[in-house]
């Protein structure tokens, strides 16, 4: 058990305790006001009958005949017993008078209302007298309701008992709950503790069990950061790996070529060109991964200017035309009207030519490459979609062929280092904007590029838009 447990155990244990001194409390004090409101003056039909014969007395026969009625209506004959007060607090008959009852008659003859509990009844224009049956007087009739009372617990139950019971409920259902909130804290604490030693495969969700709260939700958030911690150093790993393979081959070329050069002097110009050609390739990779570098870390980007991104698209397929057509392939382009936009046009414009020149470089001899571009019917967005009569993709590889290195088509080619692609798709992702590729009827692929015509934000982050 671990130090959270013991402070929801003893959290849950102490507001169980309080919780239930306060019921204690004011169940006590119910019955303490209930006690004190007994009743002290008689309102059964009884009494309401004696009160009123007594009164009728009294009217039409004066006093003497009130004082004959009670004394012929006086215990052991009768069990209602009339008070008749006058205002000194004297009965009739010189009985002693219950202070209370006399108090509570009173009050209720001075009210508004006529009460058949106790009633003023007029001697002459100078004084009257106060009739009232007394509760206890009236034992056969209790037409007002008795306080409640608790059962008492059986003998066999002695207080003591009951309330070690309570304490030992109190106890168990205060550790069940604490266990119950502390358990998935420290499967959590167990897993950020494996994750941090390098166990990126620990998952949460399995040890949580069905629970439907927010300490499931928060198991399941960690699990996907996990696996998302677990994808993303795979993929600096197969990035790092794709890398050194791509710098092993060009270099392994120009380590050659030195040792060419060096047992035939007569070779040196050809192999100083080969070095140079290496060169050149090895600084195209290494501009392409800076490139990828900068749209992923998505900083040090220029600043948005406005621009036509259907003039954009023409000036690049202007250039793709005349160096496809060196290779029996040509390019057509059509457009639907200008889409001006507020934009990083050099970041555009190799997306555009990434993707224009990797259709040129797939699609077959003697094809053309079509390229469409323009705003959409409701002007809020730019499309461009560049379709080839290449090999095509298989399905599976349709959203892996925008991660850097990858070649399921350029491997048939063996131009390209894999990463045009994913330089497209990371530069319009910088711009609020989506890429998508599918198969073609007919053989071939169609990428299909989606840009908001909206203004972008001035600050960086992965997610701008491209204002008109």
């Amino acid at each position: 058990m671990g130090r959270l447990f013991w402070k929801f155990f003893l959290a849950f244990w102490l507001a169980l305790l309080l919780a239930g001194a306060a019921v204690g409390t004011l169940v006590w004090l119910h019955q303490q006001r209930s006690a004190r409101e007994e009743p002290v003056l008689a309102a059964g039909p009884r009494a309401a009958l004696a009160l009123q014969a007594a009164a009728a007395t009294l009217r039409h026969g004066g006093v003497p005949a009130l004082r004959t009625l009670l004394d012929d209506t006086a215990p052991p004959w009768n069990a209602t017993i009339v008070y008749a007060v006058d205002r000194e607090g004297r009965d009739l008959l010189g009985r002693e008078v219950p202070p209370d009852a006399l108090a509570r008659a009173r009050l209720l003859a001075a009210g508004p209302a006529t009460p058949r509990t106790a009633r003023v009844v007029r001697v002459d224009e100078a004084s009257g007298l106060l009739l009232f049956v007394p509760f206890a007087a009236d034992g056969t009739i209790r037409p007002m309701p008795r306080p409640v009372r608790l059962a008492r617990a059986p003998e066999r139950f002695p207080p003591l008992l009951l309330a070690a019971i309570g304490l030992l409920a109190s106890v168990a259902f205060s550790a069940l709950l604490a266990w119950s909130l502390s358990r998935p804290i420290r499967h959590l604490r167990r897993a950020v503790a494996a994750v941090s030693a390098g166990r990126l495969e620990t998952r949460v969700a399995p040890l949580v069990g069905r629970r439907a709260d927010e300490l499931a939700e928060l198991g399941r958030d960690f699990d996907q950061m996990a696996q998302q911690l677990q994808q993303l150093l795979a993929s600096q790993r197969r990035l790092l790996h794709d890398v050194s393979h791509e710098l092993r081959s060009p270099l392994a070329r120009l380590q050659a070529a030195v040792g060419l050069a060096r047992q035939s002097p007569d070779r040196v110009p050809a192999m100083l060109e080969r070095i140079e050609r290496e060169a050149s390739r090895l600084d195209g990779l290494v501009g392409e991964l800076l490139a990828l570098a900068r749209l992923e870390a998505g900083r040090a980007l220029p600043e948005p200017q406005s621009v036509d991104l259907v003039d954009l698209v023409a000036a690049i397929v202007e250039d793709a035309r005349f160096e496809a057509r060196t290779s029996g392939r040509d390019v057509a382009f059509t457009s639907a009207g200008p889409a001006v936009s507020s934009a990083r046009a050099e970041l555009l414009h190799r997306a555009f030519e990434n993707v224009i020149r990797n259709a040129i470089r797939h699609t077959g001899e003697g094809s053309v490459v079509e390229v469409a571009a323009g705003p959409t019917p409701t002007g809020e967005a730019f499309v461009l979609t560049v379709a080839d009569r290449g090999p095509g993709v298989p399905a599976a590889d349709l959203e892996a062929i925008f991660e850097p290195f990858h070649r399921a088509r350029n491997s048939a080619t063996g131009g390209g280092f894999g990463l045009g692609l994913a330089i497209a798709r990371r530069a319009i992702e910088a711009h609020g904007g989506r890429i998508v590729a599918r198969n073609r009827d007919g053989g071939g692929l169609v990428v299909e590029v989606e840009l908001p015509l909206a203004r972008p934000r001035a600050n960086g982050g992965a997610q701008r838009g491209a204002g008109a």
